[in-house]
């Protein structure tokens, strides 16, 4: 008998996921805090819900043949697979959006998640940008 591949979870399993930890981080603590507070419970909130994630990874730049380092980190890749970039401000803009595309494409991703704390509902502060790969 040969051995079956484990299969991955959808994108879109691993982003309701995500969704559903944030939204459980956000009723705890409601709006207002430092971005840096929501980083660190979706952590513990991700982790107690055995979701695989890395924080603070480096992206890099490639240019001309030859990769740099700019500095850019992202808030969370999860599974390996989907990008999510917290913040913390009255409305999300279209350079926050441009930010997480820009992102995507570095990394040759193909989903993100653009989450917002500063909302009276979670729900509301969630934006999902597709990266056409």
């Amino acid at each position: 008998m040969g051995q079956t591949a484990l299969a991955l979870p959808s994108i879109n399993f691993i982003a309701r996921d995500i969704i559903g930890a944030a939204v459980e981080v956000h009723r705890h603590l409601g709006p207002g805090l430092l971005e840096s507070a929501y980083l660190r419970c979706l952590c513990d909130e991700l982790g107690r819900r055995g979701i695989v994630f890395d924080h603070e990874v480096p992206v890099p730049l490639h240019y001309k043949g030859r990769q740099l380092d700019c500095g850019y980190r992202l808030d969370l890749l999860v599974a390996g697979r989907v990008i999510v970039e917290l913040k913390t401000v009255d409305k999300l803009l279209a350079i926050h959006e441009a930010q997480l595309l820009s992102y995507l494409r570095l990394m040759r991703l193909p989903l993100g998640l653009l989450i917002n704390f500063n909302v009276a509902k979670l729900t509301t502060g969630v934006s999902r940008i597709a990266n056409r790969l």
